[in-house]
């Protein structure tokens, strides 16, 4: 399909900068495919579901993954960035680095160092490869627990461009930009639907007979990649690691058996339910990497609504979503959040989709 299918203007001023609060405050806007979109709020969800529906919450947890440091090749000292996006290995990460044009394989990146300030920790890495649009594959001194404590010490909660270009992050993002059940470490962005939920909002949802299951998913730093192709056809994702448990895919199944509706909790949740499912919906264990992308066409097994927030222009999330309840659908709410207010993108607003008929 055509990418500029998918293109809308946002105002800037539509852009959250921070979260509603409390969280569980941020409005809802319901849409069904067909019938009259509504507005409502987050804490209404419970009176939007049925007893027996089953949430599905990704619990991964992000990573301080943005990262500043020193390039060092012989005599000559450049500042770069890095984002870390997917690890590879116990002591790998494929990252995107910036300035990219100034890192070559073998370059040696001393990390915690801006050129400005003393170390506040020490942390090494050789790049092993160099790919393309600035990705590249590094290698640490250390490995497996040491390195996740060294990213503690040196980075940075990776904010979405489009907020970090406005502002720095601070200790508020430290728990902003987390979920409240976020227990898996190895996000570099978060599963934003998730952070609308609160303690209240579960206690509000269990005493109305809604199950709640957990996948993992780590979202990898290419979720918010611009899609630069003019087809979709010509676009790659990045691939993403994940797990659904075995508990979990039975618990889901017999759901769904007894005529509970599955809610995916998030796009993340979405893509790896889809990716753990049989041909006849119903869900598997499964564990691997996962680099579905899914436009309008695409045949959902799984999910009968999706709670996500409201997404980018031309990005594979609207184009996910166009997918789930329809494009025309997805335009017209769309005009009606930003004619009427909502925030958009992590921090913004939320959206209840039901999924259309095929």
């Amino acid at each position: 399909m055509r990418v500029d299918l998918f293109d809308f203007e946002l105002p800037e001023e539509r852009i959250a900068l921070r979260p509603a609060e409390p969280r569980d405050r941020a409005r809802l806007l319901e849409v069904k495919p067909g019938e009259a979109l509504r507005d409502l709020c987050v804490r209404d969800l419970p009176d939007l579901l049925a007893p027996g529906d089953v949430l599905v919450f990704n619990d991964t947890k992000v990573i301080p993954a943005q990262l500043k440091g020193l390039r060092r090749r012989g005599e000559a000292v450049a500042q770069v960035e890095a984002t870390l996006h997917m690890r590879t290995a116990p002591d790998r990460w494929l990252a995107f680095m910036r300035p990219g044009k100034r890192i070559a394989a073998g370059d040696r990146i001393h990390f915690g160092h801006d050129g400005n300030s003393c170390f506040i920790g020490q942390l090494d890495a050789t790049v092993i490869e160099k790919g393309e649009g600035g990705e590249v594959l590094l290698g640490f001194d250390v490995s497996g627990p040491f390195l996740d404590e060294a990213l503690h010490a040196v980075g940075h909660i990776p904010l979405p461009p489009y907020i970090a270009s406005k502002r720095d992050d601070d200790e508020r993002d430290l728990a902003d930009y987390q979920t409240v059940y976020a227990r898996e470490e190895g996000a570099v962005a978060a599963p934003t639907a998730g952070l609308h939920f609160t303690p209240e909002l579960f206690s509000a949802l269990d005493a109305a007979g809604i199950e709640r299951r957990f996948v993992t998913l780590h979202v990898g730093a290419g979720t918010f990649l611009p899609v630069k192709a003019d087809d979709t056809a010509d676009h790659k994702m990045h691939a993403e690691t994940g797990f659904v448990p075995q508990d979990v895919a039975d618990a889901l199944n017999a759901a769904r058996a007894r005529g509970g509706r599955i809610v995916a909790v998030g796009t993340t949740s979405l893509r790896l339910l889809e990716s753990a499912a049989r041909e006849d919906g119903t869900i598997d264990a499964w564990s691997g990497a996962t680099d579905i992308f899914i436009t309008p066409g695409y045949r959902f097994r799984t999910a009968d609504a999706l709670m996500t927030n409201f997404h980018l222009p031309r990005s594979t999330l609207f184009m996910l979503v166009s997918a789930f309840s329809g494009l025309e659908t997805m335009r017209a709410a769309y005009a009606h959040a930003i004619a009427g207010g909502y925030r958009f993108y992590s921090y913004g607003d939320a959206s209840l989709l039901f999924r259309a008929d095929t």
